[in-house]
């Protein structure tokens, strides 16, 4: 009897399923997930994402086998288990969603296409965000997006399985190499994905408007279904549809309320138009978006400012207690990832990539398009957006003016004054006695002078934007990755300096919400 073959990769849910709706029409299904060893070498992945993972397909799987199914977990990379699956127990139909991922995985999806076409499968993808395949010109993209958002969901109505379970239970086991597994971080699966996102329809929101940019109020009020997305446990159309539905039944006086919500739908179109950049031009992964900015800062990176970022010891207390924070969480506000994204490129002058291979195996959220894209904006390598450097000791003052996250995250400053607390290695020597840290040592200045580390810098990257020859290229970059948003809605066609007004005004957009 012939089936359908159908694929998991980052959806890993039942409901507005594609893929599984529509191979359920055809007849059988057999439902698989790949463990592909060359994917979890790579230098983005953590233990962290390989356990949420773990966890959602496992409730995927109990779900499937109430319906007189399951999921298969198959190792090694997909061409072989392909091969293995068709020559054991042909299928007719390869079913799954879009993947804008990292650069194994595009390499890895153009090497399925090709064994498809060759064996005479026919592979059959669907759309997983509102980012659009193929797209040839920018101005088409939110007429698209807005009509993937509007869509039925794609629900199954009955499903008939290949052949019954294997009865044994749902195994994964973890590569050896993998770390990072946060104690804090959120659990996988629909189940939690729903119930954060009911917490956050019905309450938290009510936050989100001004409370998403502190490290202090952000955990709460941010909607916190960041990783829930990246592993497709709810999808992006669900999540507008349902916020949309909220909003319209919410009354009148309820303002505050609704601007969250607003805010939030607003956000979830940020987060598509990101992803679309990489769509768009997977390269931006590893080389930079503009390239007049080659060389600025790969040839300069200081290893051991790069080590004293990962290990929490820059000498500014708010950059150190996110960084912990992360280590334990798998979570960072997005106005906290900007900051350190900054320190990261300005005072210590280290190049994108490398900060970005470390901080995607913090992100529990890591997302490749929403996470590129932001690290080249933070660090000037776009070329089309304001230069944005975060003081890091003003951005505690700004949100954390008492010092409790930085206390919470670095036990060691619980003693020291608030007047101090930003700025511990300018205590006077009696203060520092009567207060030590927990170490007992005296507190150590920052790793580099902010302010004039900071003033070099930007003089390095305004250099680069005033050449000519890099600024004649900054219209090729508007024309491919410039959100056409204002255009769409004024319908008048915008010039090339609005056009980048619009994208600075989207810098503060991406990571998470």
């Amino acid at each position: 009897m012939s089936y359908s073959l159908v694929w998991f990769k980052r959806d890993l849910r039942w409901q507005d399923h594609a893929a599984l709706s529509q191979a359920s029409k055809i007849g059988p299904v057999r439902c698989i997930y790949v463990l592909e060893p060359q994917l979890w070498l790579q230098p983005d992945c953590a233990l962290q994402h390989f356990e949420f993972i773990k966890e959602s397909l496992q409730e995927l799987d109990a779900f499937l086998r109430t319906m007189g199914g399951c999921v298969e977990i198959h190792y090694g990379e997909m061409i072989e288990v392909l091969a293995r699956i068709k020559q054991e127990e042909p299928f007719g139909d390869l079913f799954s969603h879009e993947e804008t991922g990292n650069g194994m995985t595009y390499s890895r999806d153009l090497d399925v296409a090709a064994w498809c076409q060759t064996h005479g499968v026919a592979w059959r993808e669907f759309p997983q965000f509102g980012v659009v395949r193929r797209l040839k010109n920018r101005n088409l993209w939110q007429g698209e997006w807005e009509r993937h958002m509007a869509s039925p969901l794609q629900n199954f109505e009955s499903l008939t399985f290949w052949r019954p379970p294997n009865p044994e239970h749902f195994s994964l086991s973890a590569p050896a190499h993998l770390k990072h597994n946060p104690p804090l971080r959120q659990q996988g699966g629909r189940t939690h994905a729903l119930k954060t996102l009911h917490n956050f329809l019905n309450a938290r929101s009510l936050g989100y408007r001004g409370g998403i940019s502190s490290p202090l109020s952000a955990p709460n009020a941010c909607s916190r279904l960041s990783a829930y997305l990246t592993y497709g446990c709810i999808s992006m159309r669900e999540l507008v549809q349902q916020t949309r539905a909220h909003i319209a039944k919410l009354p009148p006086q309820a303002t505050r309320h609704r601007a969250g919500l607003t805010a939030f739908v607003s956000r979830l179109y940020w987060h598509c138009h990101f992803i679309q950049k990489l769509e768009s031009e997977p390269a931006i992964e590893w080389r930079n978006m503009h390239r007049g900015y080659d060389n600025l800062r790969e040839q300069d990176f200081n290893l051991d400012h790069f080590e004293a970022l990962k290990e929490a010891r820059t000498g500014w207390p708010m950059v150190d207690a996110c960084v912990m924070m992360l280590k334990e969480t798998g979570w960072l506000n997005f106005r906290m990832r900007a900051m350190l994204v900054s320190v990261a490129a300005y005072p210590l002058w280290l190049h994108w990539r490398p900060v970005g291979e470390w901080l995607a195996t913090q992100f529990l959220d890591y997302e490749p398009g929403i996470h590129w894209s932001q690290l080249q904006m933070q660090s000037g390598t776009t070329g089309i957006n304001t230069t944005r450097v975060y003081n890091p000791i003003k951005q505690a003052q700004d949100h954390d003016p008492k010092g409790i996250f930085v206390r919470r995250w670095l036990p060691a400053m619980k003693t020291i004054p608030d007047h101090w607390i930003f700025e511990p290695w300018k205590m006077p020597a009696d203060l520092l006695y009567s207060a030590p840290n927990q170490g007992g040592t005296v507190f150590a200045k920052p790793i580099v002078d902010l302010a004039l580390a900071t003033r070099e810098s930007k003089a390095k990257v305004h250099a680069r934007r005033k050449n000519e020859e890099v600024r004649s290229e900054n219209k090729a970059v508007i024309e491919k990755h410039a959100s056409r948003k204002t255009l769409a809605r004024s319908g008048k066609k915008n010039s090339i300096k609005e056009k980048q007004e619009e994208t600075n005004s989207t810098q503060q957009l991406g990571f998470n919400f």
